[in-house]
């Protein structure tokens, strides 16, 4: 059975010492039963990632970044390869956040090739998918949704398929206060699985984790986490504050 991720996405908070005394703060005092029941990554910036890195060692939390180019090197000013990523001892990495299709331009096409070139590079990306307030009201969510499947995981094989995760996030609900009730979450994340499982399998579907995100805290995470189908929580805001992040990821595994 697999377990729960709960993974942090720091976005562009923190200082490089600031990063260092949260990640330090959540290795002392993350639940060590919670490590053994549930995987836990966190995401920082660039710059904070080799740092980070060297405090997680042997603490069961994972490290992941917030994005990559689909090039391998070159003249990319700006640019952050995979290869970068897991000399700074990345495993993880999010593909497509909503905030990068929406301000950088990302389409599902980029999103498809920075996935495979992850893939390919020893990174597990987490590839985000969710529609926005004007969508969902217009009824048109779920082929929104579709269309981000389809693309977003062409070219992908199903053995590589037990190295992605889906982070469903409703648009409308990162970092507004909103959320998806959880049987809204429920019934995408079901959507979403049933997708995948049409097109790789039931097995593969029933195995890939979908995460859920969009304003998850301490108050909502257990009942946002145990709904059905729900198999961890992409955290944003949340995740900034050690406490409420470890209060998240106990959680988890709570009933």
């Amino acid at each position: 059975m697999k377990k729960k991720l709960i993974a942090g996405n720091w976005k562009m908070n923190l200082t490089l010492n600031a990063s260092i005394e949260l990640t330090g703060n959540i290795v002392k005092n993350v639940p060590k039963k919670s490590i053994i029941e549930t995987e836990v990554l966190i995401c920082p910036t660039f710059i904070a990632l080799s740092a980070c890195s060297t405090l997680l060692k042997d603490s069961g939390i994972m490290l992941g970044a917030q994005n990559m180019s689909d090039k391998d090197d070159g003249a990319y000013t700006g640019e952050i390869s995979a290869s970068m990523l897991t000399a700074a001892g990345c495993e993880f990495v999010i593909i497509g956040h909503s905030e990068r299709r929406k301000y950088f331009g990302e389409t599902n096409q980029i999103v498809n090739s920075k996935s495979l070139k992850a893939l390919t590079s020893g990174l597990k990306p987490i590839i985000c998918v969710g529609e926005t307030l004007q969508e969902r009201e217009d009824e048109i969510y779920e082929a929104i949704v579709e269309k981000q499947i389809s693309e977003g995981l062409a070219g992908i094989s199903d053995e590589q398929m037990s190295d992605v995760t889906i982070a469903y996030e409703p648009v409308w609900a990162i970092g507004t206060g909103l959320n998806a009730t959880p049987k809204q979450a429920s019934d995408m994340h079901k959507f979403i699985r049933g997708l995948i499982s049409g097109k790789y399998g039931s097995e593969i579907g029933n195995e890939t984790r979908i995460l859920y995100g969009g304003s998850v805290n301490a108050k909502n995470a257990g009942e946002i986490l145990h709904a059905g189908g729900i198999d961890g929580a992409l955290v944003g805001g949340a995740a900034l504050k050690a406490e409420e992040f470890c209060t998240i990821i106990s959680s988890a595994t709570e009933k």
